[in-house]
């Protein structure tokens, strides 16, 4: 079979979903988002907690990674990174970002538009000393996106690190960096398998949130 067969051979949207009734929501974005997670752990949704991180560069060309949701308040979304990587660049220069997160199992998509901005320092902090420690060793090795001419020079940079983690277990990476993700809009995608889908859009406006549905 072709890589063309192969995809239309298989199946979409083969799982059982859960309904979604939109007329029955908070009145605030986080809120269903919290709710909808909650849901997705109970169901035992494999990490429930990746998203994809979108961003733009200088020349305006998107880029896209995954990372792992840190917190969620009524502020918005946060996540971690350093602040000197390719992505922590781009937000210095562009704090437009989208997040987007995939609940495959109960065919359930969230997408969220918003404004990154960093945390304070103390708050970074904390996130970096509660992070596992191969975690700290990784960040403070540095030079994410750099080029790498020898993996022997990772290992290197990883061992001395180590070293240093072990001899001072509150080092911190200085450009670690929390950033906290101020929605703009935020898109709530339930699946149908008769592809009748349900969007609900909620919408910041000068009043609070407005929400409405979009065609599938």
């Amino acid at each position: 079979m072709t890589i063309r067969e192969t995809l239309r051979a298989l199946p979409v949207l083969a799982h059982q979903m859960p309904a979604f009734d939109p007329t029955d929501v908070p009145d605030t974005p986080t809120a269903l988002f919290a709710s909808w997670f909650a849901a997705a752990v109970a169901a035992g949704v494999d990490e429930p907690h990746a998203m994809t991180v979108s961003t733009v560069d200088a020349d305006g060309v998107p880029d896209a990674r995954v990372l792992i949701l840190k917190d969620l308040d009524d502020e918005g979304w946060h996540f971690a990174t350093t602040a000197t990587s390719a992505k922590g660049r781009q937000l210095a220069a562009n704090p437009r970002i989208a997040l987007s997160f995939h609940w495959r199992e109960q065919g359930r998509q969230v997408r969220v538009r918003g404004i990154a901005q960093p945390a304070g320092p103390e708050v970074s902090r904390r996130d970096f000393l509660a992070r596992p420690v191969g975690s700290r060793i990784a960040t403070l090795a540095g030079r994410q996106s750099e080029p790498l001419t020898d993996r022997s020079a990772l290992d290197a940079e990883f061992a001395r690190v180590q070293q240093r983690v072990a001899a001072d277990p509150e080092l911190v990476a200085e450009a670690h960096t929390v950033y906290l993700v101020r929605p703009e809009t935020v898109e709530f995608w339930q699946a149908d398998r008769e592809r009748r889908h349900v969007r609900l859009r909620y919408r910041r406006t000068a009043g609070g949130w407005e929400r409405g549905l979009l065609w599938p």
